[in-house]
This record gives C-alpha cells, structure tokens and sequence, in this order.
C-alpha cells in the first residue's frame, strides 16, 4: 500500500540528485561561445555531450576549463564528443565552442551539461515495509534510471545521425538544382552560338554570291 508513495520518492530523489542544461545553439561564423555550469562539493561527475547537427563539414573546436582557468579538455574540428569527469575544485566550469575557422558558414550545436551527485543517501523507510524491500525498490529504481540514460545518448546519436543525412540531402539536391541550371544555361549558349555561326555564314555566302 505504501510502495507506491515510496516509489515517487525515490524517483524525486533521484531527480534531485541531477542537474542538468540540454540546448541546441547556432553558432555563427567567427563566433565563441561558452557556457557555465557550477559545483556545489569535489567529486560531483559532470557529465558533457556536444554533436554538431548542420553546417559546413559537421565540426567544431571545443575547450573546456576549470575554476582555476585550467583546461581539462580541449579538442580541434570534432563532430561531436560524450565526456564524464570528477570535478576536482568547487566554483565555476566553463564550456566553450569555437567556429572562428568558419568564414561563413553558421553551425547548429546541440549539447548538454549535467551536475550528478553519486552519492546515496538512506532513505527512510515507510511504515509497513521491511529494509530488504526499500533496498531492492531503490537498486531497481538506480537500475531504471542508468538504462533511461542509455536510452537518451543512443537517441541522441540517432538524432545526430539523422540530422545530419537530412542536410547531406539538402546539399546534395542543391548541387544538382545548380548543376541543372548551369547545364541549361550552357545547352542555351551553345545553341545561341550555333545560330550565330550558321547566320554568319549564310551572311558570308551571299556576299560572295553578289
């Protein structure tokens, strides 16, 4: 009877025990971008996903920075990237993105930043239920919630992967619509062109008649 009421604790518990910022951001040509996130205690995991979903070659330069000003990860033209680590000082994390090798070309970047505290507290247990169910609930419900996570990156990477095929089409069909053009506009020159040259001989033969 009381199950029910634990179990919404536990998920809300849960819930607490993460926070998360999950954004897309249009990153211009030329242009730096960061983003803060911040500690409450050492050996909080912070968890980071970035993947570029459209634009140029599907990369970017990332960095990113402690409250000391140390970098603690960096990388040059990456499409995208999945990173946990412990964060070692308590204060501010930066995270930045950098397009500056882009003349004009604009990117679209969805990631996320999550702050997740591992550790468990005891629950109190409700009346009328033993230890050895509160135990089991709570492991099943850290089980759920592990495959939830599982769960969300492999859409992600779907999502990822699907973005950018619906963009390698885009371009694909905008190449031919200009190689469509291009070529009617040189089967019209050449045609242009040989009405020229047969007129001009015409004109030349009757001269030559006269």
């Amino acid at each position: 009877m009381h199950l029910p009421l634990l179990s919404c604790g536990l998920l809300a518990w849960l819930a607490m025990q993460v926070s998360a910022t999950a954004l897309t951001y249009k990153l211009a040509a030329n242009e730096k971008a960061c983003f803060y996130t911040a500690t409450k205690s050492k050996g909080e995991k912070i968890a980071f996903y970035f993947a570029v979903q459209s634009g140029g070659s599907f990369d970017v330069d990332y960095e990113v920075t402690g409250p000391n000003g140390k970098y603690i990860m960096d990388g040059q033209k990456e499409r995208q990237g999945d990173f946990v680590f412990s964060a070692n000082e308590v204060g501010e994390y930066k995270f930045c993105f950098n397009n500056e090798m882009s003349t004009y070309t604009d990117k679209f970047v969805d990631f996320e930043i999550s702050v997740e505290n591992e550790a468990r507290v005891t629950l109190p247990a409700k009346q009328g239920t033993s230890p050895e169910q509160t135990s089991a609930l709570e492991e099943s419900l850290f089980k759920v919630s592990g495959q939830l996570s599982t769960i969300t990156r492999n859409q992600k990477y779907f999502r990822t992967r699907e973005n950018r095929n619906f963009s390698t089409v885009r371009s694909t069909e905008k190449r031919i619509i200009n190689f469509s053009f291009i070529q009617i506009s040189l089967v019209v020159c050449m045609g242009a062109l040989q009405v020229f040259i047969v007129r001009f001989f015409f004109q030349g033969a009757r001269k030559g008649y006269v």
